[in-house]
């Protein structure tokens, strides 16, 4: 007997606050159930944790506005889940660079970034874009949006587990 589902996609205006249920289910497919709820609740460019192995972290940012200069020393990746969303990049000269090639997670740029513009990148719901490292990155959105970035855990990358996490 063939069991009908239903694919249903969150979004800002609408989306239902993941909970734990027992499923037969393979939980890879919900990874990022919570992501719409959390950035309903973040300030703009907010970079939460919701998930984490080891070093590696998935931060979830509120999109609206434009944010402030980005850059960092390893390759990131920006999904966007909801809305669109431009993503603006500059080659930094090297002086701009993170100092400590080893540095983990995005850092600010200090001032205005410096080097040859490289274009932009307009990203819409399932669009995906790389961030090169040592490269300085901007989002701009005219309306709130909800992007998921594969990172490391760094010095902007904040922690709420009491916040998002179910308690009951």
């Amino acid at each position: 007997m063939a069991v009908a589902y239903q694919t249903r996609f969150g979004s800002l205006s609408s989306y239902e606050k993941g909970r734990v249920e027992p499923i037969t289910d393979d939980v890879r497919n919900y990874a990022f159930s919570n992501c719409f709820d959390i950035a309903n609740k973040s300030k703009p460019y907010e970079r939460v944790v919701f998930g984490q192995n080891q070093i590696y972290v998935l931060e979830v940012a509120r999109a609206e506005g434009e944010s402030p200069w980005f850059t960092c020393a390893h390759d990131e990746f920006a999904l966007c889940m909801d809305g669109e969303v431009e993503v603006h990049l500059i080659k930094l000269e090297a002086s701009q660079h993170v100092p400590d090639a080893d540095h983990n997670g995005a850092v600010l740029v200090e001032g205005q970034p410096q080097g040859a513009k490289m274009g932009w990148i307009k990203l819409r719901r399932g669009h995906q874009a790389m961030l090169p490292k040592n490269t300085a990155y901007q989002f701009r959105s005219a309306k709130p949006g909800v992007l998921v970035l594969q990172t490391c855990k760094g010095q902007l990358s904040v922690e709420k587990w009491a916040e998002i996490c179910q308690t009951k």
